[in-house]
């Protein structure tokens, strides 16, 4: 099981990964895409990242909008791989023409 970051690593590690935010035991984005195909092949590509890492996000898609939520559940809170698919989901974001915002 990963390790539990302390509020001060939540904090360090979410000032590198700009339209994400903490809220309660989970860091939150909302992506806003060019269009739904966009949309999809976003979520598609963290998609097999996160079948890789085997570590899945809560993922809420509306038309060209999808929102993530990251947590560790079996850790009961946010660990470093949260913070790793946080920024594939970014990077996979910025390939699709995407925007993020907290």
């Amino acid at each position: 099981m990963s390790r539990l970051l302390t509020d001060d690593e939540v904090t360090r590690q979410l000032a590198e990964l700009p339209g994400w935010s903490r809220a309660g035991s989970a860091i939150v984005a909302t992506v806003e895409a060019p269009d739904f195909p966009a949309a999809v092949r976003l979520v598609v590509a963290v998609a097999e990242d996160a079948e890789q890492m085997n570590h899945h996000p809560d993922i809420d898609i509306r038309w060209r909008t999808t929102r993530w939520l990251l947590t560790t559940h079996d850790a009961g809170g946010l660990t470093q791989l949260d913070i790793e698919l946080a920024h594939r989901i970014s990077q996979a974001a910025r390939a699709e023409g995407a925007s993020l915002r907290g």
